[in-house]
């Protein structure tokens, strides 16, 4: 990111169109055509793997997996493996405007198993191709979520101890046992490699990148941690001894508990980072640019005791820092990354940024955070440095018109003072933020989509340490008019970011 440049923030999920939820349908591909016509060099999405708890993209049965929900029906319609009829007599809700993850899991999954039961994908050279260039971690996924099936959905720490183990009779036991459903899960992750890469490939040739987010941790309910229980903090009973979190601050009394299994630095040190260079290499299958969450959790990470229910009795402990990004380098060369270093930073965290040289993240809501009157000073725009990424707000903040709506009376003054604005229409103000992130020197300005239309939290994505209903906020195709277009495509012009 060496030049100024604009993009938009909008999940697969967020996509518009039929079936329950956004795709790679042909409305992923009008939308990037959107994107070109709007002047934008990169469109950011979410995590793309399997959704467990809560539905969050954040909580994946794996790191390495697609999300099948996101594999697109018309296409299976396209293939001859699936017929129309079948698809539109399924039942995914009458609201197009959220997700229905319950709706998706009744009516979706069986017309998933109806095109793989039709599928001779297994006779294909590129199926065995793709097996093969995936074996370090497809089989253990297929598996993991067969057994969970059999399961009846059940966590993994529930299950029996030689399985929940990872024990090698017994997954060869339940290979033999569960073949057929195996099999499926294998055929999903084919088949959504296939649909994305195709996607990928569309918005590539017309020179817009695509920005992939990964959380820096898995889920303990995942074929990672299952697979490879030698690299979390585990006791002596293979049993979870530390959990991610954050600390109480002025936002949580009792700070944040996350459940996910903390890495083993010292072990993956001593395998040569060998996990995170296969991470790695799968993402950069996937996208053109990495978003990875927290990362400050690379300097020091807050370990909580996992039998707590708060995070007050949490400590800091120190992570791998350049050592981890050194053997990336040698093993990839360089890597674009975006740092997201956002809550409490520390030197530390502001050094090892610097040291990686990967643009860090700019927000312009936490610029005015009354409760954070020394920190939210560094989110103004006078603060940046060019190599940084500006967002008005994120997928984890209130869309900027629901912002304006729950700040406090003096934030709002300071708001509308740095922004010089004087009216108190809020159409204005969202105007004058997004104008306030493409005129700031940073590189590169990503907008979410919400705050180009102006919608208010009914279309916020995701509420932190709240459940239900997150991650459900779609798009409408009246909402990407020839008008917005025009607006988006003379705005980025007119700060020096369109695209060439």
């Amino acid at each position: 990111m060496k030049k100024r440049e604009a993009g938009i923030l909008l999940p697969i999920f967020s996509l518009p169109g039929k079936y329950g939820i956004g795709c790679f349908s042909e409305q992923a591909f009008r939308f990037a055509d959107f994107l070109k016509r709007s002047g934008q060099s990169c469109w950011q999405i979410l995590p793309v793997g399997p959704t467990g708890y809560g539905d969050s993209p954040y909580q994946s049965f794996s790191t390495f997996a697609g999300n099948p929900y996101f594999i697109s029906l018309e296409e299976l319609i396209r293939q001859g493996l699936l017929l129309r009829k079948e698809c539109d007599e399924a039942d995914f809700g009458n609201d197009e405007s959220h997700v229905d993850y319950g709706k998706l899991y009744e009516f979706r999954r069986p017309l998933l198993k109806k095109a793989f039961s039709r599928s001779r994908h297994q006779e294909t050279e590129e199926y065995r191709e793709f097996s093969e260039k995936n074996d370090f971690w497809l089989e253990d996924y297929a598996l993991f979520m067969a057994i969970k099936d059999a399961h009846h959905g059940a966590a993994l720490d529930t299950w029996e101890a030689d399985i929940r183990q990872h024990d090698a009779s017994a997954c060869k036991r339940w290979a033999e046992q569960l073949g057929e459903e195996v099999s499926f899960y294998r055929y999903l992750q084919f088949e959504f490699d296939r649909q994305w890469k195709k996607l990928r490939q569309y918005v590539n040739d017309l020179g817009i990148r695509i920005i992939g987010d990964i959380p820096i941790y898995v889920s303990a309910d995942s074929s990672d941690f299952w697979a490879h229980p030698d690299l979390f903090m585990l006791d002596e009973r293979g049993r979870i001894r530390m959990i991610a979190g954050v600390p109480p601050d002025g936002f949580s009394a009792d700070g944040q508990v996350w459940g996910n299994p903390l890495y083993d630095w010292v072990r993956h040190k001593e395998t040569g980072f060998a996990w995170w260079k296969e991470r790695i290499r799968k993402c950069l299958s996937l996208y053109d640019t990495i978003r990875i969450d927290h990362f400050r959790g690379f300097d020091e990470f807050f370990a909580v005791p996992a039998d707590e229910d708060t995070a007050v009795n949490g400590h800091w402990e120190k992570g791998p820092g350049m050592d981890l990004f050194d053997a990336l380098k040698e093993e990839f060369g360089e890597i674009s990354i975006i740092a997201e270093d956002l809550g409490y930073v520390t030197d530390t965290v502001r050094q090892l940024v610097k040291d990686t040289g990967f643009p860090n993240m700019k927000v312009l809501e936490f610029a005015f955070d009354s409760r954070d009157s020394t920190g939210a000073a560094e989110y103004l725009p006078y603060h940046y440095n060019s190599n940084c990424v500006v967002y008005t707000g994120t997928h984890d903040n209130e869309t900027v018109r629901g912002w304006l709506d729950s700040i406090l009376p003096q934030e709002l003054c300071q708001v509308k003072e740095y922004l010089a604005v004087t009216s108190d229409d809020p159409a204005e103000i969202v105007d004058k933020m997004i104008r306030t992130a493409h005129g700031s020197v940073a590189n590169l300005s990503v907008i979410p989509l919400q705050d180009y239309l102006g919608l208010d939290n009914r279309a916020r994505i995701n509420h932190p340490s709240t459940s239900g209903k997150n991650w459900q906020w779609r798009l409408s195709e009246d909402d990407l008019t020839a008008q917005l277009e025009k607006r988006i495509l003379s705005l980025t012009s007119l700060y020096g970011r369109k695209a060439e």
